[in-house]
């Protein structure tokens, strides 16, 4: 009589735990709060610069962020609530940009000539920015609590700042007597509006206004323009 197989087995080792692969959180989760809010802004930037806030809808910037709405209003109340965070973003960086060269100890030449490059250098590397807010604020008019918050936050402090560097500047004679009034609102115009008109620049004339050597043109234009209509030689 045979004997039967053998239905030992042999003995495993014991089973090791499997190392944790690390979670990446998807961007359209909660879980990369600092992405996701960073990607929906960046996505507000582009839709409320090719619409308004009026025209601009919250599916379209969610798609182009690459989050679900749900994820956008979890971050952001409502439509009016994310164009707020847009202007605070649009402008919170511009006043980092250019409050600490007013800050400065520099003369009154260098620091203007300073803050008119770091002015113009934030515009160009954000030209979408002053589509956000021209047409929006031309519609709205200076009695809107919107841009009177923004005003008092950012454009004071700036204005105030400028104001101070031209005293100084005409007292110690190396600029002309201007009235900030008008030579400031002069200087945002001739620089804003440059980036404000590239896309008609660039149907009209055939050349791309916003191409770095387009960009490194305008700029030396520009400090030399303003620099002939202040400094006194």
């Amino acid at each position: 009589m045979r004997k039967s197989a053998s239905t030992h087995r042999p003995v495993r080792p014991p089973h090791s735990p499997r190392r944790s692969r690390p979670i990446t959180p998807r961007l359209g989760t909660r879980g990369q709060p600092e992405e996701s809010r960073a990607a929906i802004l960046k996505a507000a930037v582009a839709e409320f610069a090719e619409h308004g806030i009026a025209g601009a809808r919250t599916d379209a910037i969610a798609r182009a962020a690459r989050v679900n709405k749900a994820l956008l209003y979890y971050y952001f109340e409502d439509k009016d609530a994310l164009y707020e965070a847009v202007l605070d973003h649009v402008f919170s960086g511009l006043r980092a940009r250019v409050m600490p060269v007013l800050a400065s100890k520099l003369p009154p030449r260098q620091k203007m000539l300073e803050y008119l490059g770091a002015y113009f250098d934030y515009i160009a590397a954000n030209p979408r920015f002053p589509r956000v807010v021209q047409a929006e604020w031309m519609r709205s008019g200076a009695g809107s609590s919107r841009m009177q918050r923004v005003a008092k936050e950012y454009f004071r402090p700036i204005f105030r700042k400028l104001a101070d560097l031209l005293r100084e500047g005409i007292e110690a004679e190396e600029f002309r007597a201007v009235n900030p009034m008008d030579f400031l609102p002069s200087v945002v115009g001739v620089i804003i509006f440059y980036f404000g008109a590239a896309p008609l620049m660039k149907t009209l004339l055939k050349v791309d206004p916003l191409s770095v050597e387009r960009i490194r043109e305008r700029r030396e234009f520009i400090l030399d323009f303003i620099s002939a209509a202040l400094f006194v030689r």
